[in-house]
């Protein structure tokens, strides 16, 4: 029996217009059909005149993290529980697929880091297996070049299918988006250090960007060129240099550019620019990088990131598209076909005939976007 979804009287955003009152047919996890006017079949789902979405599509967020180690130095005792707490939060925040942006490498606590990696690794194939995940989750390694131990703790994931991407990450201070260190020291003030420990860390991050940082980036990137699948992104990139390198490298996506003068290098190159959500909810950078809403008024802005704030993906959206005039066929593609397109997953991010029937359901209260119903593969999930 065929397993069939009608919403009907919904503002169905397509890739190239939005219709009004218009209906999205579902047979078997796909879109079946998209028209204009409203059904009046049986069993159609009438959404009020809300907002019909493809799901959203998140390629880096490092939220997870946030439910393994809910405070400084403690880790939650199941790691199921915690994936399952992220995964919830994802999904009503309207995204369907998300890449779990996973560190490899950091320098304050790297022995629990390290065995925060590996739990997250395995929890999340565990929902995976058991059925149990509300999005579909992938897995975004991002590496720490200088850090002493990054390669050893990439390498046994290097051939894990759930791995396909990965970003090269620089976050020496004096440079790309520590090039104020100052911000670097705000960023920090929650650590308690004095200035002669900030300063002395500093000067242990410049010791081992000197000794670590091009040996271990070039053994990454041959084990990324290695498997051949692997999409590869470049993170801060500030100068026209840092683009040049990274078009070297073959990275086709320029994760969180800071400047203008990068992104646009990057954009005309043909590589891929992503800034983060919160930089367009928020009017800006919190760290006083280039702001996304120039980017995009630039036209050269390709896709967002929730980063640290799943909601901001479906708010920033919609911000565009009031702020910048910008159509919000255009600038929702930003948070959903544009960036399934940059990891490789070309099947969704579209309300199409025979794209993967992930849609979110929208409505606007006092201007604020909020997703109320989300469906993947045609199944509701919340």
């Amino acid at each position: 029996m065929t397993d069939e979804l009608i919403l009907t009287n919904a503002r169905v955003v397509t890739p190239d217009a939005v219709l009004s009152g218009g209906t999205v047919v579902v047979r078997d996890g796909k879109v079946a059909a998209v028209d204009a006017g409203r059904s009046a079949a049986a069993g159609a789902i009438d959404l009020e005149d809300d907002y019909l979405l493809p799901g959203l599509v998140e390629m880096h967020t490092d939220h997870m993290e946030k439910h393994f180690q809910p405070r400084p130095k403690v880790m939650w005792p199941s790691p199921l529980a915690a994936v399952m707490a992220h995964d919830a939060q994802i999904a009503t925040a309207g995204i369907t697929t998300v890449f779990d942006a996973i560190s490899c490498g950091q320098y304050e606590d790297g022995t629990m880091r390290r065995q925060m990696l590996a739990d997250q690794i395995a929890a999340v194939k565990h929902a995976r297996a058991e059925g149990v995940l509300r999005a579909d989750h992938w897995l975004h390694l991002r590496c720490e070049v200088c850090d002493p131990c990054v390669v050893e703790i990439f390498e046994p994931y290097r051939a894990d299918r759930l791995v396909r991407l990965v970003s090269l990450m620089d976050h020496t201070p004096g440079q790309r988006q520590w090039s104020d260190v100052s911000k670097l020291r705000q960023f920090d003030s929650d650590k308690g250090w004095t200035d002669a420990q900030f300063d002395a860390r500093v000067q242990q991050r410049l010791a081992d960007q000197e000794r670590y940082a091009h040996k271990h980036r070039d053994h990454i990137l041959a084990m990324v060129r290695e498997r051949g699948d692997i999409v590869l992104a470049t993170h801060d990139d500030t100068t026209e240099t840092h683009v040049d390198e990274a078009l070297a490298e073959g990275a086709a996506i320029a994760e969180f550019p800071t400047t203008y003068t990068a992104a646009a290098k990057a954009h005309a190159a043909g590589m891929k620019t992503i800034l983060g959500a919160p930089n367009v909810v928020r009017g800006g950078s919190h760290s006083g990088n280039v702001s996304a809403i120039d980017l995009a008024e630039g036209g050269i802005l390709d896709g967002l990131s929730s980063d640290y704030v799943p909601s901001s993906l479906v708010q920033a959206a919609f911000h565009l598209a009031d702020l910048i005039d910008m159509p919000l066929p255009a600038s929702v593609a930003l948070v959903s076909a544009n960036v399934a397109d940059m990891v490789g997953l070309p099947d969704r991010g579209r309300i199409a005939v025979g794209q993967k029937a992930d849609l979110v359901r929208v409505t606007r209260v006092d201007g604020v976007p909020l997703p109320r119903e989300v469906w993947r593969d045609g199944r509701r999930v919340c």
